[in-house]
Formats: structure tokens, sequence, C-alpha cells
């Protein structure tokens, strides 16, 4: 078979190459306590359907942002799940269409937007340093506090809140395919109460694997933009991974409890197997992997039907 990347028995004990940060843990500790308590406004979408409440939600993120979600709720009452929705890198939370078969499952969903890409919600911006072509070096030069996918991250938690704050909302589960498998998990680790967690080819995980395998293009392009303009000698390359570091969802993983599907094509070379595996091998809890041999970073036959599955029922 040909390979992009480590055989799958390596994969499967892959443990990552991206340094973590030493005080990891007080940083997310510290960024939970700035999540706001505000409440949030709902509006009616315009959007009808016959099983089906369907609002556009609006709520204060970190750093004062304004983000926006579409929130349906189902007419009978629902089943008592909420699942939250994130979407891929740069577009939006998509048509409202597309998650009704979820309702008339009896979830509650919510499909975040997030801040500064394709969607409503807005960015409110105001970093040192440059802020061209990319959300995963935003922030890079200023305070790790000021961490672009920090805020997002933090973002997925006070959607877990506002969810969990829904009349007849008792339990959740999160799912999303790159970007937003990566939030999916963020969400779930930052969150305790996620129960089960979907996640398709996750970006945002092992920075430095993806830079050693010279794949820093497409989705991760901006690291070698990074380079190019603010460090061409890469004298201060040691310091840029750690700082990254913070928002590399493999170090997330250990602290989620949820049960994980996860997915990976071998042949991805835009998010590499290795960095689904680096973060794959950390989950202390339940977890499973679909591997799909011959497929990239694309749509994977019969992996949706196993997530319905996993998420209707907990068997994946």
């Amino acid at each position: 078979m040909p390979l992009v990347d480590m055989p799958l028995a390596e994969l499967q004990r892959y443990q990552g190459r991206n340094p973590r940060p030493s005080d990891f843990d007080s940083y997310w500790e510290d960024g939970l306590a700035e999540v706001p308590s505000t409440l949030a406004e709902a509006e009616p979408s315009g959007f009808e359907s016959g099983i089906a409440t369907c609002d556009d939600l609006w709520f204060e993120g970190v750093g004062g942002a304004r983000v926006y979600a579409k929130r349906l709720l189902p007419k009978n009452g629902g089943n008592g799940w909420a699942l939250l929705m994130f979407h891929g890198y740069s577009v939006g939370s998509g048509d409202w269409s597309d998650k009704l078969g979820w309702v008339a499952e009896g979830f509650s969903v919510f499909a975040m937007d997030c801040r500064g890409q394709g969607g409503r919600s807005q960015d409110p911006g105001g970093v040192v340093g440059g802020t061209l072509r990319g959300h995963i070096v935003r922030g890079l030069d200023d305070r790790p506090e000021r961490l672009f996918y920090r805020q997002i991250f933090l973002d997925t938690v006070r959607l877990a809140r506002l969810a969990l704050a829904t009349p007849g909302v008792e339990r959740l589960v999160t799912m999303g395919a790159s970007q937003g498998g990566a939030l999916a998990l963020a969400c779930a680790a930052l969150d305790p109460r996620v129960e089960r967690v979907v996640s398709l080819y996750p970006f945002l995980c092992d920075y430095r694997r993806v830079w050693e395998m010279d794949l820093a293009k497409d989705a991760y392009e901006e690291l070698a933009l990074y380079f190019r303009r603010f460090d061409p000698t890469h004298a201060r390359e040691d310091a840029v991974f750690e700082r990254l570091g913070y928002v590399d969802v493999q170090h997330l993983a250990p602290r989620i409890r949820a049960s994980v599907l996860m997915a990976t094509g071998l042949m991805d070379t835009i998010t590499p197997p290795s960095t689904h595996y680096a973060a794959f091998n950390k989950l202390a809890g339940p977890k499973s992997m679909a591997v799909y041999p011959d497929f990239g970073h694309e749509g994977l036959p019969g992996f949706m039907d196993q997530a319905h599955r996993f998420l209707t029922t907990g068997d994946s």
C-alpha cells in the first residue's frame, strides 16, 4: 500500500512531536475562568421546519467577540441530548436543512460559526503581529493568552454551557470534521460533561510533525508563511512550536473522558494520519478509530452512518 506517513503499526504507537508547554494546565484553567456568563440572545431565523424551531443564537465570547450559532430545537421536546456541530476551516455552519435529520432523531442541534471565518460570528481582532492568512499563527507574537485558537476553543465551551442551560437538554455530544473535528475534541476536553465525540481527521494536532513532513501547505500553509515572514532563519523555531503547543489538540486529549469515535484516511496530506494518532493515542476514555487506507481528506464511505449509530446508541 502506498504511504504518505508511518505504517499503521507505528501510527498506533505514535505519541506526537510538538512540545507541550510546562504551564499548559494552568493556561487552560485560567482560560476557562474567562468564559463569559452573559445571557445569550435568540431570535427566529426565518427558516421554517415542521419538526424544529430554528433560531439565530448570539452570545459573547472571550475578548468581547459576538459569536453566532444556529439553534434547532425539536418541536416534540426531543430526547434530552444536544449535538454541538463544528465546521471546517474557513467556512461556516452551513444550511439549516442538513441538520434536520439529527432533530428528527430527537437531538437539539447547536451549530457554531467560528469567529472570523466564513459565517456570521464577529472577530474583534486586536493582537500584536501579522494577521495575514491564518488563524493558527494569529497572536503568535503576542502573549500566549492572545492565541486565536484559544478563543475559539473557549467559544465551544460557552456553546456547551448554553446548550445545557436550554430547557429539555440534559446531555451533550459533539461532532465535526477537520477543524470541526479538532473543536469537537477541544470542547470535550474543556467541558467534561460532553459524553460522546465524533472527530473526523482532526486539524490542529501536532504542528511540528506537520512541519517535519513538509506538509506546511494547504490548511497548514500559514506555518510556512510565518517562518518566511517573521523568522526566516528559524532562530525561534523551538519557541514557536512550544507556543503553538498551547493550542495543540493532542495535549488536550488526555483531559477527555467522553467516548470518542475518530476516523483517518491513511492518504491524507492535508491533516496527516500521524497527527490524528498523536491525539487518539492520548485519549484516556473509550475510543475507536475508523481507518480508511486508500482515502485522504475527503468523504469516507460509511463513516457518517457509523457516526449516526454511535451518537444515537453509543455503539461504535
